[in-house]
Parts: structure tokens; sequence; C-alpha cells
């Protein structure tokens, strides 16, 4: 179930809390934390039902382990609990190993030796690598102490938890746990009703009016660019609507995520800052996907050394993370391609700071007027070296992506493919480009705006009412742009293959 679908909105999702909230009432804290469990593997297992077993044991043996570790350092056995973390993040790295980059490994070694193509029957578990790092994270938690967590059902909804499940945010157990733990979550609450429901509208319309009005022409670019040369304009319209798209898609399951998991009460991360309006490379990785951004720091950058052990080390330690993290996303060189030049560009970054805090005469702006062209001009070059990238990330292969840049440049020798621009996705571009880059985003929007309205209307006479409204006019508006969705061609979310 996509959450724009008719399905999800009007039957899963409204049945899922109406019981949630009366298991709640009539039975219990743990009884509802459990239905919402099954509830939630009902989601995932929606998709693909054999994929369930999948997910099941990997909670149960990740769950096993923690307690194992918990036992070993209570015991005061250091050497154990470590012994056991390393088996865990072994088990659960095999298992990634196998779904996810079996044939990836196959097809390059038998490419290196020169053998015939061959491939496994392995078919990717959606959101496998959402889970697997969320319950790697926990473990080293649970290492370091950081966790004494025990209720089996309380973890189960941890990793499961459906609006988080299938492409995140990643989160991490002291931000969840003691929300499950809590009273509060479990009682139905108008107001988080009006803050979820805004969050959901704003997630739904960045998807259905924007992602999905640009994605046509993107794919179609890419598409097109793998056996033909394009068109300088082409190229980078055809870059410029993925650009758009990739943010609008992702951002805009990451709202509906936030939305709806206050619906219930229960407050996820925000995964998105306006990473358009970055001035550096750094400042992108700390608004875009904001959730892995903290994993990869926490979990394999800094365990490398982080900037603790001399410049060079720190830029080793950079591109390890960033390679990674590339081939975190898939099983492809593209993918190590583009975490490849992030992890350049991080370099580059730190290297350009290091030389402005030590050369006299590098403070550049002077005024406001030079400040805001300096400024600009930072957004600029970050923006362009993002969309360079994208390339990479966008593309099925390398050679397709290097087509894309030969076209964009205009280096190409064969005589160029122009696309069909018409005014419309000009106008899209131009409009969507404006929001991404000028528009308050919408953590800003709803906890700066609706938020304190909420606690104004909340002092009134007729507060319940006008907060009804509220929601009922959202709920409308829920409906038409799940009816926008529904005649168009259904497309998934771009981090559903991840």
């Amino acid at each position: 179930m996509l959450f724009t679908s008719g399905e999800f909105l009007f039957v899963y999702l409204p049945l899922t809390l109406i019981t949630f909230f009366l298991v709640a009432r009539w039975l219990g804290h743990r009884a509802a934390a459990f239905w919402l469990t099954l509830a939630s593997l009902v989601f995932y297992g929606y998709w693909r039902p054999a994929n369930t077993p999948i997910l099941v044991v990997s909670i149960i043996v990740n769950y096993l382990f923690g307690r194992l570790i918990l036992d070993a350092r209570r015991r005061g056995n250091a050497q154990s609990a470590k012994g056991l973390l390393a088996a865990a993040v072994a088990a659960n790295l095999a298992a990634l190993a196998y779904f996810k980059y079996a044939n990836f490994l196959l097809d390059t070694g038998t490419e290196v030796l020169g053998l015939p193509p061959t491939t496994l029957d392995v078919v990717l578990p959606l959101g496998i690598s959402f889970f697997t790092f969320t319950q790697i994270a926990y473990l080293a938690d649970v290492h370091a102490g950081k966790v004494v967590e025990r209720n089996p059902v309380h973890y189960g909804l941890f990793v499961t938890y459906f609006p988080h499940l299938i492409a995140g945010p990643v989160l991490h157990h002291s931000e969840m746990m003691p929300q499950f733990g809590s009273a509060e979550i479990y009682r139905a609450r108008l107001r988080n009703f009006a803050i979820g429901l805004s969050f959901l509208c704003i997630g739904l319309a960045k998807k259905i009016l924007i992602a999905d009005s640009v994605a046509p022409f993107a794919n179609e670019g890419f598409l097109q660019a793998e056996h033909a040369s394009l068109a300088p304009l082409s190229a980078w319209l055809c870059l410029a609507a993925y650009t758009l798209q990739i943010y609008f898609d992702f951002s805009g399951y990451s709202d509906m995520a936030v939305g709806l998991s206050l619906l219930i009460g229960v407050r996820l991360p925000y995964n998105f800052n306006s990473p358009y309006k970055a001035r550096n490379i750094t400042d992108f990785w700390r608004r875009w996907h904001m959730t892995l951004s903290r994993f990869l720091r926490d979990y394999l950058y800094i365990p490398l050394g982080g900037n603790r052990q001399g410049r060079f080390r720190r830029y080793v330690n950079l591109m390890l993370t960033m390679l990674l993290g590339g081939l975190w996303h898939g099983a492809s060189w593209t993918f190590v391609v583009w975490g490849g030049l992030h992890g350049l560009y991080l370099c580059v970054n730190h290297a350009w700071q290091w030389v402005k805090e030590r050369l006299p005469g590098m403070q550049l702006a002077q005024g406001k007027v030079a400040s805001r062209v300096l400024a600009a001009l930072s957004v600029a070059i970050t923006l362009f070296s993002v969309i360079v990238a994208w390339v990479f990330f966008r593309a099925t292969t390398v050679d397709g992506a290097f087509g894309i840049i030969r076209s964009m440049f205009a280096l190409n020798d064969a005589a160029p493919l122009q696309l069909e621009i018409t005014s419309r996705i000009v106008v899209w571009i131009v409009v969507f480009s404006l929001v991404a880059l000028l528009a308050r985003n919408s953590q800003e929007l709803v906890d700066q705006r609706l938020a304190p309205a909420l606690e104004r209307i909340a002092t009134r006479r007729w507060s319940s009412e006008l907060m009804a409204a509220m929601c009922g006019g959202m709920i409308v508006l829920i409906v038409l742009l799940a009816m926008i969705s529904a005649s168009r061609n259904v497309t998934e979310f771009i981090y559903f293959n991840f």
C-alpha cells in the first residue's frame, strides 16, 4: 500500500487507528502496542507476503542478541558482550549482503574474471536497509550501556512501526522507546490529529502535485540517455526535473511519515530541513536525509576515527563513510560513484575551511550586499555539485551517467536528441525550484505557525469544535489529493528501492 493510495488512506489507516485506541482503552497499553505491531506487519506483508518472515526472524534474532549482550554487560563480562555484538552485526550484514549485494558482487566478480554472467534468484525485501541499520544501531547502543529496554512488544513495534518501516527515517531507540512506554500516545487527541493531518497534507501535496508531475519528463530523459545523446537543454531540464522529483518525493514521504505517526501521538525525527538552501556540502548533509547522516556519523565515521587522528585520516574516513553510504543506497557502481563524489566534496569543503581559518585576508564578505552575494554564490556552487552527483544516483549505468554529463556540456560527437519540451514542464521546473529554494519547509510551517495557532485556539470556548472543523477540512483535502493520485499512473516512492 502506498501512502498516497485510497486503500491505505481510507481503509488501512482508519481501521488501524480506531482499533488501536479502542484496544488501548479496553485491553490496555501493552495490547494496543501489540496490535500496532501486528498492523505494521500486515502493512509490510501487503507488498510481498513472502518477505514478512524475513522481517520477523530479523526482529527475533536481534532482540535475543540484545538481551544476551545486556545480560553479559550486567555480569561484567565485557569480552563476551563484545563477541556477541560482533556476531550480531556480522549476522545482520551477512543477511543484507545476501539479499541486497549478492548479485552485484557476483556480477562484478564474473566480469573481472571474464566468466559468463551468473545471477542468483534473490528478491530484495522492501526496507531491508532501514530495518537492518535501525537494529544494528540498537545493538551498538545496548553494548555501550545506553539501552536497558527489555519489553519485546515495544522492541517489535520500534522496528516494524509502519510510518517509517519502508523508507525511514532511520530511528534511534532513545527517540521511540520512551514514547511507546508513555500513556500519552494511547489516547486520541484532536491537537495531534490537527498537526498530523497537516504534515500528511503537505507530504501528499509534495508527492502528488510536484514529484509525480515532473517524474515522467525526468524518466524519459534518463531512458533516452541510455541509448542516445541528448541536446544540452534537454539534459539540463531532465536533470533539473529529477533534482526536484527526488527532493519532493522523499521529503514528501518523510512528511507523511511524521504526520501519520502524530495521529497516534508519536513524534518521529525530522528528516529534511530545506537541503537545497545549504551553503556548503557539510550543511547539505545536515539537512538532507538527516537520520541517515546521523547514523553514518555516529556508527561509521566516528568509530573509524572521525577527525581525531589528523587531517589526512579525516579525509580517508570521510571518503570511506560516503562510499559505504552510497553503496547502502543500492547495489550498483553508480551509487558508489555518487557516494565517492560526496566524499570528495566533503574533503574539499573541510580543506577549504582549514585554509580559511589559517590564512589572513580570507574574510571575503564585507557588508550586507557582499555577504548576500557570497551566500547566494555558496548555495549555487553547493547545489550545482549536488545536481551533478544526482546524475549517477539516477542513471542505471555508469556509461549512461557519463552520457548525461557529456550531453549537459555539449561534449557528444553524435547528433543530439532533443526531448519534447513543453511550456508546462518549464513552468513547473521554475515554480517548483522557487518553492524548494525560497519557501518555508514543512516543520517551519507546522511548528512555527500552526502549532502556536492551535495553542491559541485551545484557550477559546469552542476549541474542540474549531479543531474538529480544521481536521475535517484537511480530510477533504486529502480526499482530493488521493483522487488526483488515482487518476494518474501509480508511482512508488524513490526510496522504496533502498
